[in-house]
């Protein structure tokens, strides 16, 4: 289902969008969809403190690696090199 939606805006906010929504040959309604699903994807989903208290969580743990950076990089090769036909 589809609803309607109206919004006011001044002449020049009007003026500009219409500018906009023109220059990439679309209808001002179209170019405002757009926008709006632009903005609803920069929100973000969910609690953000439940967020941020897992990504904590994760970063107090001791997961760190008892490899040194070459012998990871060494194993990285290997691995690349046995797979290759």
């Amino acid at each position: 289902m589809t609803k309607r939606l109206q919004v006011i805006l001044q002449e020049l906010e009007y003026r500009e969008i219409q500018r906009v929504a023109r220059s990439r040959h679309m209808s001002i309604a179209e170019w405002v969809r757009q926008a709006l699903a632009h903005a609803r994807r920069r929100e973000p989903l969910g609690d953000v403190d439940k967020k941020l208290k897992a990504v904590r969580d994760a970063a107090a743990q001791n997961a760190g690696s008892a490899v040194d950076i070459e012998t990871m990089l060494s194993e990285i090769e290997q691995g690349y090199r046995s797979t290759r036909p």
